[in-house]
């Protein structure tokens, strides 16, 4: 399965890849790695294409919508480049295979001979500038003082990750710090969280296929994969691009930095016992990460045997993840109350959700009418939501379909479902950046009601006597107070937190303690929101529109 539509320098001709390469650096003007939408105008204007096709080469090339290309994206465009002088439309099936793009030859560039000229003449003038000696400056003394305003270093924003990450530090994270949001919703944001890969969490009852997914998307077994009849993936297992094939201990994944994991460490160490991570060179993982979850046991007594907050663990893999499937089996339609609560969890994150009617070629078509029909029914009693949700139908593993109980038809529409599933991981990666955008968003909004909320409860205490009897009160007429708050802020309904996860983790906390409600950080939002999300965009558009 191929994730990525960039074409990698160790694919080009060998004549042509110092060519790319130099071309590469001399389009990008700042030297930073990355060729921007005004490096690419500048440079692309030397191909003489019209604007409409130079627009649709930047749309195929930068498929992530990053807002600039690396060097495996500029090579598309280049390639790209030259198919369009050719007289081919542009299109992103051409990445597909319906032309070869090795034998691909490079792009006419009028007028690039005498930019690598006036290049050459500017270094050799810095050269010889750097060669003379000047005599040395005496610099002034510092004051004996030191200035007690620092002044913070801008941070550079060359992509839209950069740009959320400053707004999150500048605008956001104030909010979510002074109202307690991490405590009460989701831990705040690290550098890691926003660089993350795109992922993808499979959510099922015990043997319904979830790691024999994993491993036949990946064509390959992956450390740490075990698979049987019973209950035998016991952890959360996240399967990640890495150097060499190893498994790396959860409380050790905690902790690292560069993972998006630290907010893990909340759940505590018996849950980290039960959490690893499986490193291995692949190219489906170089673009996104799998998360394989224990299977969803069946009955309250099993449930009861969890030492760790498993529906806590997924909702919070769910905010985070870009897609969640739910994988079936034709003979475990039953959703158990586990399971049932597991759904439950993911609220706010339906459109996530795809579900997979997996090993289906094991009833035949008529059973398989009546199983999918029994399969929509309870997923409509447990699914609060008027959408139908997609359902995949299809045996996804490495043993050839059983022809003799579906037939050829539904041999056929099995190919066809695993080929359209395939498609939509496909897509993920360049779908990652507008996810990004509406998680950051939808944060922010969230944030937001959080603050309102914590200010609205501590301007119910009173000021003197009765406090622990008013937040009591409070607290068992939770659902009346966030009515008050709608209804004050004209907020929607649906954006509010869960009542009773609220109440709970307000038992800890004593109100009178909480901030009153400071305006100039609720406007810093709503600009960011208003304004400063909409310029980063555009910003970052192609350059072409």
């Amino acid at each position: 399965m191929e994730t990525s539509s960039a074409i990698s320098i160790g694919t080009c001709l060998k004549e042509h890849q110092k060519i790319y390469k130099d071309w590469f650096n001399i389009a990008d003007s700042d030297g930073d790695g990355r060729v921007s939408g005004n490096d690419a105008t500048k440079f692309f204007a030397m191909s003489k294409l019209s604007r409409q096709e130079l627009k649709q080469v930047w749309a195929v090339a930068d498929s992530k919508r990053q807002g600039f290309l690396g060097l495996s994206e500029f090579i598309t465009a280049m390639k790209l480049v030259s198919l369009a002088q050719e007289g081919h439309e542009i299109t992103s099936d051409l990445l597909k295979g319906s032309v070869d793009m090795k034998s691909v030859e490079l792009p006419v560039l009028e007028g690039l001979e005498n930019v690598v000229s006036k290049l050459k003449v500017a270094k050799t003038n810095v050269d010889v500038e750097e060669n003379v000696v000047t005599k040395p400056q005496v610099t002034a003394k510092a004051p004996w003082f030191k200035s007690k305003s620092i002044i913070k270093p801008q941070v550079n924003v060359v992509t839209i990750v950069d740009g959320l990450k400053r707004l999150y530090t500048e605008k956001l994270k104030p909010l979510e710090v002074t109202y307690r949001f991490n405590d009460f919703a989701s831990p705040v944001l690290t550098n890691s969280d926003f660089d993350a890969k795109p992922m993808v969490m499979l959510l099922g009852q015990y043997s319904t296929g979830k790691t024999t997914f994993i491993k036949h998307l990946l064509g390959c077994d992956y450390p740490g994969a075990h698979i049987g009849p019973e209950p035998t993936t016991d952890r959360f297992v996240v399967a990640m691009s890495g150097p060499d094939e190893r498994t790396i201990p959860g409380n050790t994944m905690a902790v690292q930095a560069d993972m998006p994991f630290n907010g893990l460490t909340s759940f505590g160490g018996a849950f980290l016992s039960k959490f690893e991570c499986s490193q291995m060179p692949h190219p489906v993982l170089d673009q996104i990460t799998l998360v394989d979850t224990p299977g969803v046991l069946s009955g309250e007594k099993q449930r009861m045997q969890r030492s760790y907050d498993f529906t806590g663990v997924i909702s919070w893999f769910a905010s985070k993840c870009d897609m969640i499937l739910l994988l079936f089996d034709p003979h475990k339609l039953d959703i158990s109350d586990e399971f049932k609560r597991v759904i439950t969890s993911l609220r706010g994150n339906e459109d996530k959700i795809r579900v997979v009617l997996n090993k289906a070629d094991q009833v035949d078509t008529q059973q398989l009418m009546r199983v999918y029909g029994a399969l929509m029914w309870s997923l409509g009693k447990v699914l609060n939501t008027p959408e139908v949700v997609r359902v995949y139908i299809g045996s996804f593993n490495d043993k050839p379909i059983n022809e003799d109980a579906v037939g050829p038809i539904g041999k056929e529409l099995f190919e066809k479902e695993q080929n359209d599933l395939l498609a939509d991981l496909m897509d993920i990666p360049k779908k990652a950046c507008d996810r990004k955008i509406n998680e950051f968003v939808k944060r922010a909004r969230a944030a937001k009601i959080n603050a309102y909320i914590m200010s609205h409860l501590k301007k119910e205490m009173p000021a003197m006597m009765g406090k622990s009897k008013a937040q009591q009160r409070l607290m068992d007429n939770l659902e009346e107070e966030f009515g008050k708050v709608q209804r004050e802020f004209h907020l929607p309904a649906g954006d509010f937190p869960s009542v009773e996860h609220f109440r709970e983790v307000l038992g800890g906390y004593n109100i009178d303690k909480f901030e009153k409600l400071k305006p100039k950080m609720i406007q810093a939002v709503d600009d960011m929101l208003g304004y400063d999300i909409p310029d980063l965009l555009k910003k970052f558009r192609n350059p072409y529109d």
